[in-house]
């Protein structure tokens, strides 16, 4: 890039100092779906100062990026706040073939493309299952999603409830046209979108434009190899933890992730009522099955308190208990341990409405990160809260994990 007659700088020399000084502020600029720095991206390019007026250079990893007019903004506004910039122009490109491939190796690492979840990876694996569905447990799952990258925790989020996807829609996923955000991808590499702090991937966001509202009727093996590729293609990054929004019952993907994933941890969201806390006992032997530990129970829609004191118990009570108490005297014949009954979140209507809004309760509800009142009050808010932290400080099973021993 060179200076032209228009330029304030034209005729003068480049100030190398003042050049170094925009390359560093420039290359710590974030790219917000990397969430990497752009200079160790390799997505900077030629950066001159010249009497005052920066000109950076800048590569886009794909054309029609979704994030290039934050990037670029970002770029401008971190140039602009250099002493002794009068003026920013800025030349977005994008990265050659060769320079996307580069960088796909270098965000996996250098490992062989494959599930990064394994047994020995650091990340926890929760899979939230239920036994029938109308149980709130999409509803569940984003909150805590969000509550635990509230916590300061990296939290990854695979909607593999193919047939009934509705996280995207509860993280307000979506465009000002009720389309559903799609990710980025740079070759074979799929870039989730973030929301509240938690990569997420669905079904949802891969149907063609206009089929959104469309049924998805699929069979076993294209389920599975849905599953497959949102564990290989799809670029997490690392993380603390990884939860998986499971369909209801014991179908075709709960056997998939029992086999993909045999060392996740599972968790089991019913209802207090008595036939839901039956079946929700099936779905979660049958994770045991397959080598999977179950490590609490969550009761939704418990008993509601209104505001005169009534306490309002539409779906009885009791279940969540019971089925903590069954899944417990299970476990002990294999020494896996008791399964508490992790958290029991009254019914809510706020929780109800913020769902619907795409807002969800557990989050911060404005730029200062406070909440109203109202939600900060909300018994079903504080229970997902509370849950959030008793699950992060549930320590990761073993089993399954190379130990590494040093003989002495």
């Amino acid at each position: 890039m060179s200076a032209d007659n228009n330029n304030p700088g034209f005729g003068l020399g480049v100030d190398q100092k003042l050049t170094d000084a925009v390359r560093a502020a420039v290359g710590a600029v974030t790219d917000p779906e990397l969430r990497q720095p752009i200079g160790d991206l390799d997505m900077l390019r030629e950066i001159a100062v010249t009497g005052g007026i920066a000109d950076v250079g800048i590569a886009l990893t794909i054309v029609g990026c979704p994030a290039a007019s934050r990037i670029e903004s970002d770029v401008r506004r971190a140039a602009a706040s250099v002493p002794g910039v009068l003026d920013v122009h800025v030349d977005v490109g994008v990265m050659t073939p060769a320079e996307r491939a580069a960088l796909t190796e270098r965000l996996r690492a250098g490992r062989p493309r494959g599930i990064p979840f394994t047994a020995e990876s650091l990340t926890r694996v929760i899979a939230v299952t239920s036994g029938k569905g109308g149980v709130g447990k999409s509803t569940v799952t984003a909150n805590l999603a969000v509550a635990l990258a509230a916590r300061g925790l990296r939290v990854g989020l695979i909607d593999a409830d193919v047939h009934g996807f509705s996280i995207p829609g509860l993280l307000g996923l979506v465009d000002a046209e009720g389309r559903t955000v799609r990710p980025t991808r740079i070759d074979d590499l799929i870039l989730p979108p973030v929301a509240y702090g938690v990569k997420t991937v669905s079904i949802g966001m891969f149907l063609r434009e206009g089929d959104e509202g469309a049924a998805v009727a699929w069979r076993g093996p294209m389920l599975h190899r849905t599953v497959q590729q949102f564990l290989t293609d799809v670029h997490f990054g690392d993380l603390d933890i990884l939860l998986l929004d499971m369909p209801p019952g014991t179908g075709d993907i709960a056997i998939s992730v029992g086999q993909l994933l045999p060392h996740a941890e599972v968790v089991v969201v019913t209802t207090p009522q008595a036939a839901a806390s039956d079946v929700a006992i099936r779905s979660a032997l049958v994770a045991r099955q397959t080598g999977q530990r179950v490590i609490g129970v969550i009761e939704n829609m418990a008993a509601y308190t209104l505001p005169d004191g009534t306490v309002l118990d539409l779906f009885g009570s009791g279940g969540g208990a019971q089925v903590a108490a069954a899944l417990s005297a299970s476990q002990a014949a294999d020494a896996s341990g008791d399964v508490p009954l992790l958290a029991s979140i009254p019914l809510s209507p706020a929780l109800r409405t913020a769902g619907d809004a795409g807002t969800p309760l557990t989050a911060t509800l404005n730029e200062t990160g406070d909440v109203t009142d109202a939600a900060a009050d909300d018994p079903a808010r504080r229970a997902l809260i509370d849950l959030a932290a008793r699950l992060a400080g549930v320590p990761r099973g073993l089993a399954g994990r190379p130990l590494t021993v040093t003989p002495h």
